[in-house]
């Protein structure tokens, strides 16, 4: 697939740009409720949308049990959560049930790929997802995007620091905090 946004490496700029649209089924962070999920029902909110590429593994917990942790604090921000793997929904309400815990933000399953393909971060060969993390303005437009590889865990602090820059409206420095003056 190729289309004069690409980049030399085939994959298209993300960052500016409308997001993708998505609709996935998951499960509530209490791991009670199934329910289908779309980019439609994040509009007029932002969006911190994570990637993890499989439920039962060893890094992910850490990461997903750290932003549930701090989720108050996204949305005093006036900023939703949702995790997503490639996972069936199934997958995530056994793991919630079981080791992982109950959360504060559902997880989605985007077990036909398509929403991690059109993200770009796929590893097709291992049908997992890379760490893809994608900030969501209200008006549906990807802000910020940051891609680990599999091994290495997130930032809550940098997610929220990115956060708090984007919304602040200002150009905002190298280690900028919040409550800081922009230029």
């Amino acid at each position: 697939m190729s289309n004069s946004n690409d980049c030399c490496c085939g994959s298209a700029r993300l960052v500016g740009r409308e997001a993708p649209y998505f609709e996935m089924n998951s499960v509530t962070g209490d791991g009670e409720t199934f329910k289908k999920v779309s980019l439609d029902d994040y509009k007029g909110k932002w969006l911190v949308l994570f990637f993890y590429p499989l439920d039962f593994t060893f890094v992910c917990p850490t990461e997903i049990t750290a932003y549930s942790k701090r989720y108050d604090e996204f949305k005093k921000m006036g900023a939703e959560v949702l995790g997503v793997s490639t996972d069936s929904e199934y997958s995530h309400q056994a793991w919630i049930k079981g080791s992982l815990g109950k959360l504060n933000f559902p997880l989605a399953s985007d077990y036909t790929k398509s929403t991690a393909y059109d993200l770009g971060i796929l590893v097709e060969e291992d049908g997992v997802a890379l760490r893809g993390l994608f900030i969501i303005n209200p008006d549906g437009i990807i802000k910020y995007s940051v891609v680990h590889d599999l091994n290495v865990g997130r930032s809550v602090d940098e997610t929220l620091r990115v956060l708090a820059a984007l919304q602040s409206g200002g150009l905002c420095p190298i280690d900028w905090q919040p409550g800081e003056a922009t230029l």
